[in-house]
């Protein structure tokens, strides 16, 4: 067994893997840095306004968009804890070390269950540039990669100040190159949100100069695929399933090229690190509890793509930090896991930074709309020109 830090080494139990890229930290970590939360008239974009779409701005079709983007956000929670409770039951109990391989599969299972769906016409595919989507599904399949490599050189401690890295690095990236505006009241609600989030995961925190390099490798790539996620759907006129369809199959072959290789490396020759003897688990049960998992997957990348479609990176990863206090409170009443003052507070102190974070949202929505309002009224006799944010930022098909 590797004596790098992060290799092999048993995580608490709340820690384990929740969304489409489930990495090695998988079987030792919690939920996939996420990002995205409130509920904006249009998030994360910029508001077209003019003769052709000035019915938008009305309160019957903003109250469905946010019913919508309600009921997105309840879906990307639910499967999410679902498939970190049920891959930790199949990696920390079942003893199965594959879990980049796991991830690959359940892009793949994806894939192919959105070409059914095709098929039954419960989506209309939509063609996508394949440059951008090699590029994209590139991207991400490096991301997941680097988030490996992070927990795999590092203590746990450190990855898990990586993860809280991404909200602060996505919304610099947002103001510098997608001229994307955060209130002083968000800001200050991400800020309560990190510390409280901090206080009940973080533990040992130990530097190493490859280990640091690495991780700043994982926030960078992990913050621009999410964006991408959204400004994809925007640049190609998709909506996140016509995305997804488009998208993962290239992702599923990229993960598949980096998982064995990952999986090997990172698990001391595939073997897994567990707090039980696995020797006993069946390969029937194996098999059973993947394919459950391949199951909740597909839920897990509709629901992921569609959430960043709908709000933006900051609001799914504000959605993530929420998914890890809800498996650690599982973990607390259900499993019987050891509590302690500082873990509980922590918690209670996430979830008041995320309800500060929710209500400031919501205001910048209403403060939105109303301009929105305004500045559609004056555009009512000037055509259907449009408001629009520019990228400074190489997007996935420029350059």
């Amino acid at each position: 067994m590797s004596s790098r830090p992060g290799f092999g080494k048993h995580i608490p139990s709340a820690d384990v893997p929740d969304a489409w890229t489930i990495h090695a930290d998988d079987a030792k970590l919690h939920e996939r840095s996420g990002s995205r939360g409130a509920v904006f008239v249009f998030p994360g974009t910029g508001l077209a306004v003019g003769k052709k779409n000035a019915r938008a701005l009305f309160p019957s079709d903003t109250a469905r968009m946010e019913i919508g983007t309600v009921g997105a956000l309840a879906l990307s929670v639910t499967s999410s804890v679902s498939i970190v409770i049920v891959n930790k039951y199949l990696i920390s109990t079942l003893g199965f070390p594959y879990v980049t391989c796991l991830t690959a599969t359940h892009m793949a299972v994806t894939a192919v269950a959105l070409r059914f769906a095709a098929r039954a016409k419960l989506l209309e595919p939509k063609p996508i540039e394949k440059k951008a989507l090699v590029k994209f599904a590139a991207l991400n399949g490096v991301s997941v990669a680097f988030l490996n490599l992070s927990l795999g050189f590092n203590s746990v401690g450190f990855y898990q100040m990586t993860k809280l890295a991404i909200i602060p690095c996505t919304v610099g990236i947002q103001t510098a190159f997608y001229a994307k505006r955060f209130s002083r009241e968000v800001k200050a609600s991400l800020a309560v949100l990190l510390l409280g989030v901090a206080a009940a995961t973080v533990t040992d925190v130990r530097l190493n100069f490859l280990g640091t390099v690495v991780s700043l490798f994982a926030v960078a790539t992990t913050c621009v695929s999410q964006i991408w996620t959204n400004t994809m759907q925007r640049e190609h006129a998709v909506d996140s399933t016509q995305l997804l369809h488009a998208a993962s199959p290239y992702m599923a072959v990229i993960l598949a090229a980096v998982a064995l290789p990952l999986d090997v490396g990172l698990n001391g020759g595939g073997r897994a690190s567990t707090t039980t003897d696995s020797s006993d688990a069946s390969p029937r049960a194996v098999v059973v509890v993947a394919a459950a998992t391949c199951a909740i997957a597909v839920a897990v990348n509709f629901s992921t793509f569609l959430v960043i479609g709908k709000c933006d990176a900051v609001t799914y990863q504000v959605l993530g930090h929420l998914k890890t206090c809800l498996v650690l409170a599982f973990g607390f009443f259900a499993l019987g896991d050891a509590i302690h003052l500082r873990n509980a507070l922590g918690i209670g102190v996430a979830l008041v930074g995320m309800g500060a974070y929710g209500a400031a949202e919501a205001a910048e929505k209403k403060k939105n709309a109303k301009s929105a309002k305004s500045a559609a009224g004056v555009e009512g006799g000037l055509g259907s020109e449009s408001v629009s944010q520019k990228s400074l930022l190489p997007t996935t098909t420029r350059g």
